[in-house]
């Protein structure tokens, strides 16, 4: 009980940290006319894990990474985030009227509104890294980085192939499914991995990014599961959905019975990578068992 209180207690605290930073961001964020940047903060502000801006502020204090120094990535992290989710609940996409428990943006704001609020936030991601960029290489990297794992090569070939497939009734493969997960889920969660290692001088970056990758596969096989076992009260957006719109994923290929076996395979092979480096790695240990064991 002491260690999940422990790692709580540290998730709390990168949580704090990240969103002490978002409101001072938030706070500047003015708009013309205001509904831009009201929508923007609707679905900015609207809570939820934070993991991958959690996930960034660990690896950095893993690899001796000042927080000041990626606390700038982690915003335009989550922004790329936000909007991609705002993106993700339209008609045209996934079509869902809530997202952690509230109203989707364009159900709040209209479709219009939403996807305007979403291509605000991606330029304002791509501010930040611009302005990164002016202090050096390793930030340069890193943003470019950022660009790779959110760009046509990452996160929306994800996006691409997962609509693709979810059109197709012929028999798909387990390479489908890999190169979904890998690229829609696995690239935004494996590059504040990588960008912590970028700042860290490129230090266990081998290590480090065979580590984002699995984590990233195992944050999509629990959330395969969830669409099936989990509630909307805990979720906060809409459940069953994946079957209904014939999406591609670990319980369709294998069953919900064999999606949780490899599910517990991929955590144990996180926990393995994580025993090879170098550095006090306990809260990623926790981290681990915290996305296979989560609920929401």
């Amino acid at each position: 009980m002491k260690i999940l209180n422990d790692f709580l207690q540290r998730y709390n605290d990168y949580l704090q940290t990240f969103e002490d930073y978002l409101d001072k961001y938030t706070a500047k964020l003015q708009t013309k006319p205001e509904v831009l940047g009201e929508s923007m903060k609707y679905s900015l502000q609207n809570g939820g894990k934070r993991i991958r801006p959690v996930l960034a502020l660990a690896c950095a204090d893993v690899l001796a990474v000042p927080q000041e120094e990626i606390l700038p990535f982690t915003l335009a992290l989550e922004m790329i985030h936000a909007y991609s989710l705002v993106h993700d609940d339209l008609p045209a996409m996934d079509d869902d009227d809530f997202r952690r428990g509230k109203p989707s943006n364009h159900k709040a704001f209209g479709e219009a509104n939403a996807i305007l609020a979403g291509d605000g936030l991606l330029n304002e991601a791509y501010a930040v890294c611009f302005q990164e960029c002016l202090k050096g290489e390793k930030y340069a990297l890193a943003a470019k980085t950022l660009n790779e794992c959110a760009g046509v090569y990452g996160m929306i070939a994800g996006q691409s192939a997962d609509l693709y497939y979810s059109k197709q009734n012929a028999a798909v493969s387990e390479d489908d499914l890999k190169y979904i997960h890998a690229h829609k889920t696995g690239k935004l969660l494996i590059a504040p991995v990588l960008i912590a290692s970028i700042l860290g001088n490129n230090r266990q970056y081998i290590e480090m990014e065979r580590f984002g990758k699995l984590l990233g596969v195992l944050f999509q096989m629990t959330d395969d599961i969830l669409d099936v076992t989990g509630d909307f009260d805990k979720l906060g957006k809409t459940v069953g959905k994946d079957e209904k719109e014939n999406k591609l994923t670990y319980v369709r290929l294998y069953g919900l019975e064999g999606a949780k076996v490899r599910a517990d395979i991929c955590a144990r092979d996180c926990h393995t990578v994580l025993e090879s480096i170098d550095a006090d790695t306990e809260f990623l240990h926790g981290l681990v068992d915290y996305v296979l064991n989560r609920r929401h």
